[in-house]
């Protein structure tokens, strides 16, 4: 049987297939005259698998205090919690029973029923290998805003800063990014003042506190016009930032999809990996989500975090990154970067906008 590239999500796996460069069908999501691999031919695949196999426990096996609902089956597990796979659990189900057919044989409880990881309720594990220790995302919110807001308990900044290191992304001197600014009339704003906010203007921001200046920026011209929230017959100014040297920053957009295969490369496995992804998904969403109010306190929990990742460095460097990208939610397919040295960039040119329309899209409260 064949599995083909477009499969998976998972990247690893994906440049494993493309890198065999042999074509066919695909058995399992349909895909024709696509990369693809012959199960059953080698054990490179298998022996991926065999080690995120080995975290789960049957339910047969789990103790009788074991919480039910921590429990699935293992095709749901795979579909819903990990980042790999773009096919349905039923088909899911067919592939990691043909991939790891010996497996199967001697363990079909572990593929045909409910299944748990032991260590989720161990709390001297989570305490040592959650980011959250033995808290919620929650706790740690209602923590740094009521209890203590500028050394948080809360947080395992050294398993944090493990899967931070996986989110490191590069940009080469001469990328090009965007800001926006609304103007009251159509000759706009020059290119030096369209930098970020002198430190006395510097209001809180999810990644900066109030009176800490940072550049944010975004990919293209449409997300920075949806940043900014620009009305209809609004004149808008864009700038183009050119980068001057070479940075790196963190990638908070892909922090959830961190393939789980890489961690023998970073210094985490398999039980690691699936106590975090939870809390790597609320990270990615929290830096992203517009505020409904004007409430500063609510930036609390992404400042802390991106406080510790602009001071330390990932990889142990004096400094830390350059910066923080994070996927844009006002504009589809969008995103967006924060400076934290507005040096970095240079305003090359500006271009005033009359905003015509805006289109909106709504759901109703029942």
């Amino acid at each position: 049987m064949f599995c083909c590239s477009n499969c998976f999500t998972d990247a690893e796996i994906k440049a494993i297939i493309e890198g065999n460069k042999v074509r066919g069908d695909c058995d399992f999501c349909g895909s024709k005259n696509t990369l693809i691999y012959e199960i059953g031919k080698d054990q490179i695949l298998a022996e991926l698998f065999e080690g995120l196999l080995d975290i789960y426990t049957p339910s047969v096996n789990l103790p009788d205090t074991f919480p039910k609902e921590r429990t699935d089956l293992l095709k749901n597990i795979l579909y819903t919690n990990w980042h790999i796979f773009t096919i349905k659990p039923e088909s899911i189900y067919r592939l990691i029973t043909n991939l790891c057919a010996e497996r199967y044989k001697e363990q079909p409880e572990l593929f045909d029923g409910p299944v748990g990881i032991l260590q989720s309720q161990d709390c001297d594990y989570l305490e040592k290998n959650s980011i959250l220790k033995n808290h919620c995302w929650g706790d740690f919110v209602e923590g740094i805003k009521r209890k203590n807001r500028f050394h948080s308990d809360y947080i395992n900044t050294e398993i944090l800063r493990i899967f931070l290191r996986c989110a490191k992304k590069s940009y080469k001197v001469g990328s090009m990014f965007y800001r926006a600014r609304v103007c009251p009339t159509t000759k706009g704003y020059l290119c030096k003042e369209m930098g970020a906010p002198p430190e006395i203007k510097a209001k809180a921001g999810r990644v900066n506190p109030e009176g800490i200046s940072i550049l944010y920026l975004a990919d293209t011209r449409d997300t920075t016009l949806y940043e900014i929230r620009a009305g209809v017959y609004d004149y808008v100014v864009v700038g183009k930032f050119r980068l001057q040297k070479s940075i790196e920053v963190v990638n908070l957009a892909e922090i959830d999809k961190i393939s789980p295969f890489i961690g023998i490369n970073y210094g985490f496995d398999f039980t690691q990996y699936a106590t975090n992804i939870e809390h790597l998904k609320m990270l990615g969403q929290e830096i992203a989500k517009p505020l409904r109010n004007d409430n500063i306190l609510d930036y609390l929990p992404t400042q802390y975090i991106s406080d510790y990742i602009k001071s330390k460095g990932l990889d142990g460097r004096n400094k830390g990154y350059d910066g923080i990208e994070y996927i844009s939610t006002m504009c589809k397919n969008g995103v967006n970067l924060a400076v934290f040295e507005q040096e970095l960039f240079k305003c090359i040119r500006t271009s005033v906008y009359d905003v015509k329309s805006i289109s909106y899209s709504y759901d109703q409260i029942k």
